[in-house]
């Protein structure tokens, strides 16, 4: 990740004069041109981005002596893996600059290589059954008899032949592909945050030159035009922080509509694992940044490569002031091929916004017949709408779009026997689709990716992070509006707010919170969740001061009693732990109102304490007049029944809180997938190392500890503890890990029959089906779940509740949480 500079002295022949000069550049790296002091063009040998034009034709005014800047980044467009993409980082890695020359560009030959590239194309695509294939061959041939690469005045009348072909229309009924440039940068993946920054910089600068030697390109649609198609506004930030000149470039093209800022939150956000709140904060940060910045909100949700799409977003979105919605990330389900590619998807509570998947199955596609061809092929809603979206350029730091991509889709603009090719917006696209949707079918409920499953439980730390700094920032926005509403000199603490939620909107990119990243990114990750702990915590604690300021103050003779609040919206009954006279800690039970707080001083005596006993064959039982439950020697929950109805949560001969290890081999995506054959390799975890014992022996509290070996070398130990007037067990799991390609789960069987498991979402819940009848269903034998997961019939049922898990699956009567 080291930058190189390299200073560039070109000295341009006064020979080539009238001629088109170009710098051209080949190197493993990443790389940019400066010139006087501005970055001008992104250099990128897998973006087709080798070279910097000098001059379109040298004319004697021209300075033909000049010096250039190159920096150029120690690793290549996916990184620097050794050996394959998705390996670490090589730390050896050597960069090798191949070519550094400065050539005359035949701009008369490349155009004559650009109209034989799509002749050729036709002739071998368009099938033997249809005569334009034969024209476009025959086309070719006579172009090869006319042209003499010796004469370049042959050139004109070999080129006259191609446009004779391009020339001929197409019927009114054709179908009309939106193209649109397309530069899709992941904020962090095979490289750290602050690589993203670079690569922004390189791919808008490029597009901003393309743009520049293209004027055309600001007209109506139905001339050549690029308009490229850029999200996150945590780029834009980027860009204007760091590149103030350049942004500068892109806000003139903005106000040209040339530059369409579309996506709508700060970025490309994981859709599944972020909380409500947080996604509210996306869209909150994302639309507030582009009305300040550019005058506008996005009315396009834009999320092309993300795991998945939670069924609460369409709520979300018409919320806030979006109603379309384009993604593509699903044409990589591994089982079922999802049928449609415009249609309404409607969520949780019925809003419905309008969802066009690009039948091209990409979103950097690079302006080739072939891509026209499969776009109108794959479209699964041939009938009910005519248009689609074609997205092209190079990602990733690759530059975006080429003028090569321009050029052939020049070419094809209105060409009979190949669909119609215009250069438009999302805004243009969706305005027609809107106008053609009287058809469309109706998608209800989530948006559900077949692939990449162990993203909900790959990198515990940063899973862990995420919620507790989620529950972190609600906590202090409570106590600070409490603070503010009640004491007018409290300055509610808004800027610093922003600075944290935007750190953890960050982390929720979505190869940041799903885990799929490099160690570095890791790291940074980990630091931001501790800078919002430490923030946070403050911020807190002064809420508190502001709040409570009174109750806090000691009075003379008064017992020591303990504040204690609430910072959600019912009414708390909980053994809370406190420290004592001596400094030790002590229990308390206490009852503490929706968002409010309590005063404890003298503890509140339960109706019933917790009893703990121990049996004769080693298992113990606790019971505290709510429920009782009875543990084995290894931890196993062998029985949980409440005690008003009688009823028995786990089916006889059944073991709960039964932990499982499973091999964890993916076809390929190491971080992201784990694979339904990994079900059949599961190995209960059966080596005790310390076998139960009672840690608290009652009252107010009873508790239980023992310990396991998983696997080869993992150590796991668990504290089950159950409180007085409390509905549910507590598992407190720790687990020192050491293994690989090993997947952890824990089990519990319940004595519950129901077709359908219900899991928390984004301010709502979720039904998925608990038996595999169809390939949809078996499908999702790995789900993804906030803080719950329920099976019920009518009038009883078990929850599985967690405080930092997502990846969850219920199959027939075993909940079973990803670990």
């Amino acid at each position: 990740w080291e930058t190189c500079w390299f200073k560039v002295e070109l000295s341009i022949p006064l020979a080539w004069a009238g001629q088109e000069v170009h710098f051209v550049w080949e190197s493993d790296g990443e790389g940019m041109v400066w010139r006087d002091a501005q970055p001008v063009q992104g250099l990128t040998k897998e973006g087709e981005k080798t070279s910097y034009i000098l001059t379109r034709s040298l004319k004697e005014s021209e300075p033909h002596s000049l010096t250039l800047y190159v920096e150029l980044a120690c690793n290549g467009l996916f990184g620097a893996g050794k050996g394959s993409m998705i390996a670490p980082p090589d730390p050896d890695r050597r960069v090798t600059l191949s070519k550094a020359e400065l050539v005359v560009f035949n701009r008369d030959v490349y155009e004559l290589l650009v109209d034989l590239e799509i002749l050729l194309d036709m002739a071998q695509l368009l099938g033997e059954e249809n005569q334009r294939s034969f024209q476009a061959l025959y086309t070719a041939n006579q172009m090869v008899n006319v042209c003499d690469v010796t004469d370049p005045s042959t050139f004109p009348a070999a080129r006259d032949l191609a446009a004779a072909i391009f020339s001929q229309r197409n019927g009114e009924s054709q179908h009309t592909i939106h193209a649109m440039g397309h530069c899709h940068i992941d904020s962090a993946w095979l490289w750290p945050y602050e690589e993203t920054i670079r690569k922004c910089a390189r791919s808008w600068v490029t597009v901003v030159h393309l743009m520049e030697h293209n004027p055309e390109l600001t007209f109506a649609c139905s001339q050549l035009g690029l308009i490229p198609v850029l999200l996150q506004a945590q780029q834009f930030e980027w860009v204007r922080s760091w590149y103030p000149g350049l942004y500068a470039r892109i806000q003139d093209f903005v106000a040209k509509g040339q530059f369409v800022p579309v996506g709508g939150t700060w970025v490309e956000m994981d859709g599944n694992l972020p909380s409500g709140e947080s996604m509210v904060r996306q869209f909150l940060q994302g639309q507030r940044f582009f009305q300040e910045q550019f005058g506008r909100i996005c009315s396009e949700f834009w999320l092309p490569d993300t795991f998945g799409y939670s069924a609460q977003l369409p709520q979300l979105m018409r919320g806030c002031g979006i109603r379309r919605f384009l993604t593509q990330k699903l044409s990589w389900n591994l089982v079922n091929s999802f049928p449609h590619h415009t249609f309404f998807w409607e969520g949780i509570d019925g809003s419905q916004v309008l969802t066009h998947f690009p039948p091209g199955d990409s979103y950097g596609m690079h302006g080739r017949v072939e891509e026209m061809l499969k776009t109108v092929k794959n479209n699964k809603d041939k009938g009910r709408v005519n248009h689609s979206a074609f997205l092209f350029g190079f990602g990733d730091g690759g530059g975006g779009p080429t003028q090569k991509m321009l050029d052939r889709m020049r070419r094809m603009g209105d060409t009979d026997g190949l669909p119609r090719v215009q250069i438009s917006t999302p805004d243009q696209l969706f305005s027609v689709l809107e106008k053609e949707s009287s058809q469309l079918c109706t998608w209800v409920g989530e948006l559900f990716l077949e692939l990449h499953n162990g993203t909900y439980t790959t990198q515990a730390q940063i899973k862990k992070g995420n919620r507790e700094c989620e529950r972190i920032l609600h906590d202090v926005e409570v106590l600070s509006t409490l603070a503010v509403a009640q004491d007018t000199v409290f300055q509610y603490p808004a800027s610093q707010l922003q600075r944290l939620w935007r750190l953890l909107l960050l982390n929720q990119f979505h190869d940041v919170l799903p885990g799929s990243c490099i160690q570095l990114v890791v790291e940074d990750a980990l630091q931001y969740y501790t800078e919002i702990r430490r923030a946070g915590a403050q911020l807190q604690e002064e809420a508190v001061q502001s709040l409570c300021r009174d109750l806090l103050q000691p009075k003379a003779q008064s017992t020591q009693s303990t504040l204690v609040l609430n910072t959600l919206p019912w009414e708390r009954t909980e053994v809370i732990s406190r420290p004592g006279p001596d400094g030790r800690e002590t229990l308390a039970l206490v009852t503490v109102p929706s968002m409010g707080y309590a005063l404890v001083q003298e503890p509140f005596v339960p109706p019933q304490p917790v009893a703990v006993r121990k049996q004769e064959d080693g298992s113990i039982t606790m019971e505290n007049g709510v429920i009782a439950v009875c543990l084995d020697t290894m931890g196993h929950l062998t029985s949980l029944r409440l005690l008003d109805s009688g009823r028995s949560s786990v089916p006889d001969g059944c073991y709960a809180n039964q932990f499982a290890l499973f091999d964890d081999v993916p076809l390929y995506w190491d971080a992201w997938d784990v694979m339904d054959y990994h079900l059949e390799t599961r190995k209960p975890v059966t080596t005790l190392l310390k076998p139960l014992e009672i840690t608290l022996a009652g009252g107010l509290r009873g508790s239980v500890r023992f310990s396991l070996q998983v696997g080869k070398s993992s150590t796991l130990t668990q504290e089950i503890i159950l409180d007085a007037m409390c509905p549910y067990l507590h598992f407190l799991t720790q687990v020192e890990w050491k293994e690989a390609h090993k997947f952890l789960k824990v089990e519990f069987p319940v004595q519950v029959r129901s077709t359908n498991a219900t899991y928390e979402i984004q301010f709502g819940h979720l039904q998925r089906p608990t038996h595999w009848n169809t390939s949809w269903d078996w499908a999702r034998f790995e789900v993804w779940a906030h803080k719950w997961l329920d099976l019920s019939e009518h009038g009883f049922g078990v929850a599985l509740l967690n405080d930092c898990k997502y990846g969850a699956s219920a199959h027939r009567n075993i909940l079973s949480l990803s670990l």
